[in-house]
């Protein structure tokens, strides 16, 4: 079990590796289908239930530019796997190499208390929290488009931006009244 490291490869040419993490994987394959179909650029995906990744491939694994926790609001173990993944990866993926991608918000059956908490842990680590719709092609292709965006400029492929500069742009911020009651 060893720490994920961003800088430990060095980047290939017109190269992007994305790190899909995902404890159900219902989501993860669909999205993982269509970053694949991208043609402007060459993108390796990589798929996980859990950090950390197993030591016996570390070897011949590429560099991985982006982290997304992909968490599936309808599930709490979802939630937990991710949080509890975060320790595995180097305090330099914070630096705009992860994100969080949340799916089934609009589901009414989710506790608002679980998606305040996901809310929080992206706040706390100044991370994107990106919102998708997986049961829709549409919604697969939206949320595919986002990740390539901030993909390419977290692999350096966008001139004049890079991944810290963007995470400032698009990190998650918890407004200050999330800790009262609401009225609903």
């Amino acid at each position: 079990m060893s720490v994920l490291k961003p800088f430990s490869k060095l980047p290939g040419l017109k190269t992007a590796t994305i790190l899909l993490v995902e404890r159900e994987e219902q989501f993860q394959q669909s999205l993982a289908d269509a970053l694949v179909e991208e043609t402007g650029v060459t993108v390796n995906v990589r798929l996980a239930k859990s950090l950390p990744l197993p030591v016996e491939n570390e070897e011949s694994r590429p560099r991985i530019d982006l982290v997304v926790f992909i968490i599936n609001l309808t599930s709490e173990l979802s939630f937990q796997s991710a949080e509890a993944s975060l320790k595995y990866l180097d305090a330099g993926y914070f630096l705009g190499k992860v994100c969080f991608m949340v799916t089934n918000a609009r589901n009414t059956l989710v506790p608002t208390n679980r998606l305040d908490g996901v809310r929080k842990l992206a706040a706390s680590l100044q991370c994107p929290l990106l919102f998708a719709e997986d049961q829709t092609p549409d919604g697969v292709s939206n949320a595919t488009e986002r990740l390539l965006a901030i993909l390419k400029v977290a692999a350096g492929l966008v001139p004049m931006a890079t991944a810290l500069y963007l995470s400032n742009l698009t990190r998650c911020t918890v407004p200050p009244d999330i800790d009262q009651p609401s009225f609903d």
